[in-house]
């Protein structure tokens, strides 16, 4: 049963749990823990936050991510200070698809607990298709933690035949920044 997905007016206050580059570990994963908050990501800035089901599945892969990623610069143009990709996938599934798509612009955030993705009323269950919780794909506008606008993708419900990718893609964003200037 299709449900109607209502985004709180704020980002939620929840934290992240990263493994990032650090200068003094040693070995193969030169990387530390670091605790990241919705504080530190969304203060005082302009964002463009799109969540999607999954790392390494086709359509985040092939089609949502690199639109972010190729559009960068004239989200940068548009004021943006950062774009930032949410799945809920572990850390080290978040990091390992960045290396394996090489994009450098997007920030890749990963939601592993699903914490974030509920509290924003986007979780949804993918169990049909052996993926557990997941975020419902989506994409908004986000001023100092104030959700200015959003754009959710149609057919929101748990365990949805369909995936659909009509209103979350970085063309869709870039239009109505374009508009709002």
């Amino acid at each position: 049963m299709t449900k109607t997905p209502q985004l709180p007016k704020h980002v939620p206050d929840v934290m992240f749990r990263t493994r990032v580059s650090d200068e003094n570990v040693c070995g193969d994963d030169a990387r530390d823990w670091q605790n990241i908050t919705t504080g530190d990501l969304f203060r005082g800035k302009k964002v463009v936050l799109f969540a999607l089901p999954g790392a390494f599945t086709p359509t985040c892969d092939s089609r949502h991510l690199p639109g972010y990623e190729d559009h960068y610069d004239e989200f940068k143009k548009l004021g943006i200070d950062d774009v930032f990709c949410l799945s809920v996938n572990d850390t080290f599934v978040m990091n390992a698809w960045g290396k394996k798509l090489g994009f450098k612009k997007v920030r890749l955030i990963p939601d592993g607990s699903g914490e974030f993705t509920e509290k924003m009323g986007m979780l949804v269950r993918k169990d049909n298709l052996g993926f557990g919780a997941r975020s419902w794909r989506y994409s908004a506008y986000v001023e100092d933690g104030e959700i200015k606008k959003a754009f959710i993708e149609p057919g929101f419900m748990d365990n949805s035949p369909q995936d659909p990718f009509e209103v979350s893609g970085a063309d869709t964003m870039l239009k109505y920044l374009k508009s709002a200037q």
